[in-house]
């Protein structure tokens, strides 16, 4: 074997300045966003009070923010930056109605990629049922035309985060498919397990989806069968299982922690970025997008944006509905009309005390576009699905504070071209 000799090392001494530059650097290769300041922190720094009590117990609150800048060139085009604070993708947190995000934005992804004439998302939608508990739907007298549809279950979800629509998309794309399609994209800390507010499927029973029909005129466009399927995410997560206790189905309280570990999860890392790439598509990577035409983008940016008093079908009248319904950064602390120059394109998520709200804001009349992602835990009690959290003392206020702090800033912040917003204008 022959041993090659090592290069002789070279002989110098490094001045003062010369040290300390090469030390700074090894700093950065280590801790590459240390040379830029974290303005998130410096706008939680200068509105503490609204919230130190917070962010000063983190194990108990687990808030978790990511805020990102936009600017855009000439040609309107957007770069990112982004700022983070208590963000960890291991440690688990329950999702909720966040996750209705992806599937839908996969449900319309399928519908094209099936590429049958006649098919589209507005087509009547006919879900059979296999086995019990699965449950049937032939018609919805919230609609038009009196019948389901993809389209129609995605108002549902946006408008007013309605389960039942969520279950039936869920039904459609199968468990495999809709979490094989979120980790082909890269969306790899998550996992969607399971139908929402819905009793009856254990998670045996959430691997079968049901039958489903579209219809066109006089004929059957598709059909696709019960569906058994199941995905097993290898994802290492912290407190998956937790609490004191937690209410069952009795209603009776056991005192042995809550179990999650069969639970739906995904990071806020992955919904921010999901919400970029369906709200600013161009400025993702092509995998990172979902395949929509323009009209799907042009349906689902006005879903998520629309007030409930501005649909009519279906309608949700006051006081039962009122505009910041589903809309907690900036407004979620109040039930007056949301100003029109303000328009939020969202996904909130709410219960077992997680609270969460993933948006984009676009501010029109300032011309200010920013993305802020939060989620906070607030459970004193430490007693699951008892319905006693602190939402409306605590959450509200603290994502509608923290939404708010952000826009003052942003409507500051200097920008070499201001943005062209007219595409997210109704």
């Amino acid at each position: 074997m022959k041993i090659q000799k090592r290069a002789p090392r070279a002989s110098y001494r490094l001045r003062p300045w010369g040290t300390f530059l090469l030390l700074f650097c090894c700093v950065l290769l280590i801790h590459p966003t240390i040379a830029q300041k974290n303005i998130l922190q410096q706008i939680l720094k200068q509105h503490a009070a609204d919230w130190d009590t917070l962010l000063q117990q983190p194990e108990k609150y687990q808030v978790q923010i990511v805020y990102t800048q936009i600017d855009r060139d000439a040609q309107n085009r957007p770069t990112f930056k982004t700022f983070t604070h208590g963000v960890d993708t291991n440690r688990y947190f329950y999702p909720a109605s966040t996750i209705k995000m992806p599937t839908a934005l996969l449900a319309l992804e399928k519908i094209n990629s099936l590429s049958i004439r006649d098919l589209d998302k507005y087509s009547p939608m006919i879900t059979g049922a296999g086995r019990y508990p699965q449950r049937p739907v032939v018609e919805d007298t919230s609609a038009e035309n009196g019948m389901p549809s993809v389209a129609h279950y995605i108002r549902k979800v946006f408008l007013v985060s309605d389960n039942d629509a969520h279950n039936r998309l869920y039904e459609f794309l199968g468990q495999a498919q809709l979490n094989q399609q979120l980790y082909e994209k890269g969306y790899r800390s998550s996992r969607i397990l399971h139908r929402l507010s819905v009793s009856g499927f254990d998670a045996e029973g959430n691997r079968h989806t049901n039958p489903v029909s579209f219809n066109g005129l006089n004929k059957l466009l598709y059909h696709q069968g019960e569906v058994y399927s199941q995905w097993a995410a290898k994802l290492n997560l912290r407190q998956q299982v937790r609490g004191k206790g937690y209410e069952n189905s009795e209603g009776n309280i056991v005192n042995e922690p809550f179990d999650f570990r069969e639970r739906n999860f995904i990071s806020i890392l992955d919904l921010h970025r999901i919400l970029t790439a369906v709200m600013l598509p161009e400025g993702v990577a092509p995998h990172e997008r979902f395949h929509l035409t323009e009209d799907d983008y042009r349906f689902v940016w006005q879903c998520m944006s629309e007030l409930p008093r501005e649909s009519r079908y279906p309608k949700y009248p006051a006081p039962n509905y009122w505009d910041s319904y589903v809309k907690f950064l900036l407004f979620g602390d109040s039930k007056e009309p949301m100003p029109n120059n303000i328009r939020i394109f969202n996904k909130v998520g709410v219960a077992y005390g997680f609270l969460t709200d993933i948006a984009y804001v676009v501010d029109f009349d300032n011309k200010v576009e920013f993305l802020l992602s939060a989620t906070i835990h607030v459970n004193e009690n430490q007693i699951y699905n008892d319905g006693v959290y602190e939402y409306e003392t605590i959450g509200h206020p603290f994502l509608a504070k923290l939404g708010r702090a952000i826009h003052a800033y942003e409507k500051n912040r200097p920008r070499k071209y201001a943005p062209d917003l007219s595409k997210y204008q109704r």
